[in-house]
């Protein structure tokens, strides 16, 4: 690959982070506001970890996509690759929080950050040890919500799941371009897919946040 190919492919890499940065922040400070105008913690708390998640997975993929020169860069690696299963269970939580109830909300919930935080720990500490599968623990607990397809139909409205659904398609096309590396931008490509998917997620969580108390 030639520099002025490497240096573009960077920049258009660059442009696509920015451009998630700026949205996650400005749309982290609308679900803020959003959480405090309906007056429940629970609302509050659950938007406060998925944009925790969202941020992070934004910012850890930036940092080690972007800084190549770091000597940190098999830290920040861990940390992009770790930030996914964050950003995975995060966006879930306002789903099966504040979207399903009873039973399926504790019993989901807590599947999906077991599975997470099971991701995490492996990818911080041991991340060659699930290398090879990596992306598939990554779909498997992306469309996780399928084992609670019918509560999920039941509670949910037409909008708010053809939006997860969506977003969950460009997900799983996105990893082709992830995996297509000899195809020139195939990262810039593939965090396109990602931040296209975060926006139509961020949409569905909008729907299920209730108006007021």
């Amino acid at each position: 690959m030639s520099r002025d190919l490497l240096a573009r492919e960077l920049l258009a890499d660059a442009v696509v982070h920015a451009l998630g940065l700026a949205l996650g922040c400005v749309g982290t400070a609308a679900l803020i506001v959003l959480a405090v105008v309906a007056g429940s913690l629970t609302v509050l708390l659950s938007l406060m970890v998925y944009s925790a998640g969202l941020l992070g997975m934004l910012g850890c993929s930036a940092a080690y996509n972007l800084l190549r020169a770091s000597r940190r860069r098999d830290w920040l690696r861990r940390f992009d690759h770790a930030a996914i299963f964050v950003m995975i269970a995060g966006t879930y939580t306002p789903i099966t929080t504040l979207g399903l109830e009873g039973a399926w909300s504790v019993g989901l919930t807590l599947v999906i950050w077991s599975i997470a935080i099971t991701g995490i720990a492996l990818k911080l500490w041991q991340p060659r040890r699930i290398e090879a599968v990596s992306v598939v623990l990554y779909l498997a607990l992306g469309w996780i919500g399928l084992v609670a397809l019918d509560p999920l139909l039941s509670s949910l409205s037409g909008s708010t799941l053809g939006l997860v659904a969506a977003g969950g398609f460009l997900y799983s096309i996105g990893v082709v371009f992830h995996l297509w590396r000899t195809l020139p931008y195939h990262n810039a490509i593939w965090h396109g897919f990602v931040l296209a998917a975060a926006v139509l997620h961020y949409m569905a969580v909008l729907t299920v946040i209730p108006p007021s108390a």
